[in-house]
């Protein structure tokens, strides 16, 4: 075998050739191991193909008994071929029956070979097949034979892949994790079922030419590539706040680490050197390092493999000029976005007439991007680990917003029923859209106000839509959010009178900027904390900063000038918290009225219950403020002391336990001896049989997904208030960890529509 990599490259060459022969399949694979054996001077070689069930089948063979073809089967793990597609790396031994993993197949004849050469065959980082020679005599593979052999296989995986096999793959049903079907079920995001065909975020880079014209040529493209990509992530960099120890800034340094890596730059020169293009040889570098990622057990490490992959993708786009994201593409109908993660202004981005559905392999449920496609109404689903090793552009997918589950390439007959599915909730829908107009009155009487959570632009017409009576909570930390830099007070002026605009003269209840803990501004400098959640954040971080508090509050009475308007502080944890953050916003008031401006027509300041140590201050606090709020979500996790965001912890504490459901009776209960409104605002709202629970204990006003309101009026108009109270009353009192099944039981025995 010659160390020069013309072998390989006139190999390459003659498989290019071969594949393009108008043949069988079976005679086109029959020629190219005969082709592979002559150049690597080998009496055999041999291609394993991945059949369902993880077994690896011989599918033709140069040098094996013929009759041993499509007879002769190893499971993954089983035998020298079983173990390289089980650890997907390669093989290379001079007397093969001595090692403990060989296993004799007596109907190939393969005795009288002794040495063995074996790589994976892999596509995006799974073993789809594997490549054998196999010698008489007891000889070392070189290295360069060992590549020549990884880069025949890196190319053989490229063309099965891109259909020029297609007989095959039809024949065999390939077992690769690319046309299979599979399930998974994982974390909901924003309800709804979509139906329709994968679209990559980043789609994947297709590489149209896998071999070199010129190696030096290639080697400065190479060069050339990596110095932009270099100088691409140095400026992502310099766009923050680099003394800011964020984690995504620490996803950009360890970014620029790897970019500067010298081995992994070796590593791709190395590759070219083999007869590939640049871009051939960041594939082929990538489809290592999604291997050995796959065979990891530390998270951490398994993480920063992942840096490498984007890393590598990022490389791959500048050698090939692909566009960054599909939002910059013409969109097909029904097209299901899936992504490692995206921010909110990215699915903005896109053409909502177009999507229909996300999958994110990151994303939970707080996230800002579930936040946004809920608003925009676009069934979602996070958590979706390992999804982009199983899906690829154009793949048949359903997402169930409502259960978490994702199938990929599903059958005609789960693509039917679901298409039912989507008819009857179609249907659902439609009747929720009657009731639009309907008022929200249980059957003794009792009225309860239904309002929405909002906090773009983008989720106001689903205010009108949905035929709730008003926003209450609009969360405008989002706006700052998706902002480059901080919004002066031009822009947040414009940003409110837009909405109160929208609104149509609703009441909008604007909570005051809710960052920290998850929720961070790429500009605004914040510390590294153990227990974010818990720190400094919310109200606490404008108590510490007024100005970000008071230019808020200047915007806020501006732009609703001649009008009603209600602001209201998130995280308060006692009296005097309130009292200074109410004395910040009518400080800005009276500044405005001295200087001649209209101030609002009138001005409700309130509180957001959420911290538990204001349940035992309600009497001090009521009387101070217009209005309540009770935040459910962060209530609920302080009172169990349970992170809402800890997969590990999700259905531990029930929000329908006599616990929660006591404290928020509690609040109600003093709300009405004080003769101040509250309202809850949170994920229970919009779910009908939570709902349930709330109206049971006396809520008459909730705030929730645009998407709930249909559901939840539904209940409400099938509800009998009362009868419910004196079911739940002495159950609140009951020590049984949660009250969901009782309730339950309590809407099918008196026909209530959950």
């Amino acid at each position: 075998m010659a160390s020069s990599a013309l072998g390989p490259r006139v190999l390459l060459r003659r498989l290019r050739e071969v594949m393009a022969e108008p043949e069988a399949a079976q005679q086109r694979l029959d020629k190219i191991v005969t082709l592979i054996a002559a150049n690597m001077v080998a009496e055999v070689c041999s291609i394993y193909v991945m059949r369902p069930g993880n077994i690896l089948e011989l599918y033709a063979s140069e040098g094996l008994k013929r009759e041993a073809v499509h007879k002769s089967k190893l499971k993954v793990g089983e035998g020298l071929v079983g173990l390289i597609g089980e650890q997907a790396i390669g093989l290379s031994l001079s007397e093969a029956q001595d090692h403990p993993s060989f296993k004799y197949l007596p109907e190939t004849g393969e005795e009288i070979y002794h040495s063995f050469l074996g790589v994976p065959v892999m596509r995006g980082g799974t073993v789809i097949g594997v490549l054998v020679v196999q010698n008489r005599t007891q000889r070392h593979y070189t290295d360069e034979e060992e590549e020549a052999l990884q880069t025949t296989a890196m190319v053989l995986a490229e063309v099965m892949a891109s259909g020029e096999l297609k007989e095959m793959a039809r024949e065999t049903a390939i077992d690769v994790a690319q046309v299979r079907s599979h399930h998974l079920r994982v974390e909901a995001l924003a309800d709804g079922i979509a139906l329709g065909h994968v679209v990559l975020h980043e789609p994947r880079v297709r590489i149209q030419n896998m071999i070199a014209e010129s190696i030096p040529a290639e080697i400065i493209r190479l060069d050339e590539g990596v110095e932009q990509l270099r100088a691409q992530v140095d400026e992502l960099l310099d766009g923050h706040d680099t003394d800011r120890t964020t984690d995504y800034s620490d996803v950009l340094e360890t970014i620029r680490m790897f970019a500067h890596d010298k081995g992994w730059l070796n590593r791709l020169k190395e590759a070219v050197e083999t007869g590939l293009t640049a871009e051939a040889a960041v594939e082929r570098v990538q489809n290592d390092n999604r291997a050995r990622m796959q065979r990891m057990q530390d998270e951490y490490l398994r993480e920063r493999m992942h840096d490498l992959d984007d890393l590598s993708n990022r490389l791959l786009r500048i050698l090939t000029g692909a566009v960054a994201t599909a939002s910059r593409t013409d969109l097909p109908q029904n097209s299901i976005v899936v992504s490692r993660n995206m921010g909110p202004a990215e699915l903005l981005d896109y053409d909502r007439t177009k999507i229909r559905g996300v999958i994110l392999e990151e994303g939970g449920k707080t996230s800002h991007v579930a936040i946004v496609a809920r608003a925009l109404g676009i069934p979602a689903i996070g958590l979706a680990v390992g999804i982009l090793n199983l899906v690829d552009t154009g793949d048949e997918i359903i997402v169930d917003g409502s259960t978490g589950e994702i199938f990929v390439r599903p059958t005609s007959e789960l693509q039917k029923s679901y298409a039912e599915k989507v008819r009857f909730y179609a249907k659902k829908q439609e009747r929720f859209t009657a009731l639009r107009d309907q008022p929200a009155l249980t059957k003794d009487g009792q009225t309860i106000s239904l309002n929405i959570n909002a906090g773009l632009t983008v989720d106001m017409p689903h205010l009108h839509e949905s035929g709730a009576d008003g926003v209450g909570l609009y969360r405008t930390e989002l706006h700052f959010m998706m902002a480059q830099r901080f919004p002066r007070l031009s822009a947040q002026v414009r940003h409110y009178q837009s909405i109160l605009d929208q609104a149509q003269g609703k009441p909008v209840t604007f909570r005051t900027l809710d960052i920290g803990a998850d929720k961070t501004l790429p500009y605004l400098r914040q510390p590294r904390e153990e227990n974010p959640a818990l720190g400094w954040r919310s109200i606490r971080m404008a108590m510490d900063r007024p100005a970000l508090l008071r230019l808020q509050a200047r915007a806020m009475l501006i732009a609703g000038s001649g009008q009603d308007l209600k602001i209201m502080f998130p995280m308060i944890a006692d009296v005097q918290e309130y009292e200074m953050a109410r004395d910040a916003v009518m400080y800005e008031h009276m500044f405005l009225a001295k200087h001649g401006h209209t101030v609002p027509r009138s001005l409700k300041i309130g509180v957001m219950i959420e911290i538990p140590s204001l349940l035992w201050q309600l009497d001090q606090l009521l009387p101070l403020v217009d209005f309540a709020s009770i935040g459910s979500n962060d209530l609920v996790q302080f009172l169990f002391a349970s992170d809402r965001g800890n997969p590990k912890l999700a259905g531990r504490y029930d929000p329908l336990s006599p616990a929660a459901l006591g404290a928020m009776r509690q609040i109600v209960a003093k709300a009405k001896q004080h003769n101040k409104t509250v309202t809850l605002c949170g994920e229970l709202g919009g779910r009908p049989l939570e709902a349930m629970g709330l109206v049971g204990v006396g809520l008459t006003s909730m705030s929730m997904v645009p998407s709930g309101v249909g559901p939840v009026k539904a209940m409400i108009r099938t509800l009998d208030q009362a009868k419910l109270w004196k079911f739940m009353e002495p159950l609140l009192s009951s020590p049984v960890h949660s009250l969901r099944g009782d309730l339950m039981e309590f809407a099918q025995r008196n026909g209530v529509e959950i």
